[in-house]
């Protein structure tokens, strides 16, 4: 395990992030609090120390587990939390990205968790009702309290979050250190925005769901129809993706490797600070997914897999970077011009 740096916040960080929505049986398919222990403890032998959770992750579970297990090493780790999500529906205010819900929603956590400070604390999801510049005036409130050492921001825009990281520089405020987004083999739309967003001004990007839900192990392959229909995860298994799988799979073959091993290692190859964020029900599990820090792809499994995957990125990445718009703008000199 080698560390990263958080953003500009200087934190060191493991390259891989331990989810831990799976922790507590509140929710389908989750681990029970010993499974979920030796998870936990199998990531710290492998040197992790960067762990990721959430107010509502298993209506609560995952946090008090996790307020059990970090007492020994709580200064070794860098523990990251969100709000936003509700934690008592049909009640007006417990929900969103207002100050009353942050307030109460940590407060919330630091019991669960049992710990006097959070690390990292994500805005969940944007809601669209409060404004930037006040979110962060909140935000700002918690880390001069001590509460709340950095702030960061997940499933939002990125026009918002460079808005208010401009905004935080200009009222000398804290700063978003880290994005989180979806971001996969199946899921490479955070390479319009986001992702050159975060390279351009030292944001690091947390990947969620860098397996697609498990649908790059490869493990629906060879499925039914219908037993796919019963599962979640179905809505990622399409035709394209289904390409995108078979590919994946082949790499392992070559590699000796699992096919999540290949889709983790992809993702921690990309440009920038990325670190996916990485979850287990099972003790194997979490080990198998520490397995990809041992190899590296190939240039040419690299251009493979990107190739099976390339996405559009759309106006106006793909006109500017035409050749009728480098030709008006250059006049024929590009190839000269060193950048």
């Amino acid at each position: 395990m080698k560390y990263k740096l958080l953003g500009k916040s200087g934190l060191r960080v493991s390259e891989i992030c331990l989810g831990t929505m799976g922790f507590g049986e509140a929710w389908a398919n989750g681990a029970n609090k010993e499974e979920s222990k030796k998870v936990y403890d199998s990531f710290l032998d492998g040197g992790g120390n960067f762990i990721d959770t959430a107010n509502r992750y298993t209506e609560g579970s995952s946090e008090k587990f996790l307020g059990e297990f970090i007492h020994s090493e709580r200064n070794n780790l860098v523990l990251a939390t969100k709000y936003t999500l509700y934690t008592q529906r049909g009640s007006v205010n417990d929900g969103g990205n207002h100050r009353k819900n942050l307030v109460q929603s940590v407060e919330g956590s630091l019991k669960r968790l049992d710990t006097e400070y959070i690390d990292l604390l994500y805005l969940h999801a944007w809601d669209f009702t409060v404004g930037i510049e006040e979110v962060l005036r909140n935000l700002q409130y918690l880390v001069q309290s001590g509460k709340v050492l950095h702030i960061a921001i997940s499933d939002t825009p990125a026009w918002i979050i460079s808005q208010g990281n401009a905004i935080a520089e200009l009222r000398g405020w804290s700063s978003f250190v880290a994005v989180q987004a979806e971001y996969s083999l199946t899921q490479r739309t955070p390479e319009r925005d986001i992702i050159p967003m975060c390279n351009t001004t030292n944001v690091a990007l947390t990947a969620w769901a860098p397996l697609a839900g498990g649908a790059l192990t490869g493990k629906y392959l060879n499925n039914t129809d219908s037993a796919l229909r019963l599962k979640p995860t179905s809505l990622r298994l399409n035709e394209r993706n289904t390409a995108i799988a078979k590919a994946v799979v082949a790499v392992a073959n070559e590699v000796g490797c699992s096919a999540g091993n290949v889709a983790l290692n992809w993702v921690r190859k990309q440009k920038g600070t990325i670190i996916p964020i990485v979850g287990a029900r099972k003790e194997e599990q979490i080990k198998d997914n520490l397995n990809c820090l041992n190899f590296d792809l190939t240039g040419e499994q690299m251009n493979r897999l990107n190739e099976t995957s390339k996405i559009e990125l759309g106006f106006p990445h793909d006109f500017l970077t035409s050749d009728v718009v480098k030709e008006v703008v250059f006049g024929g000199t590009k190839d000269k011009i060193q950048f």
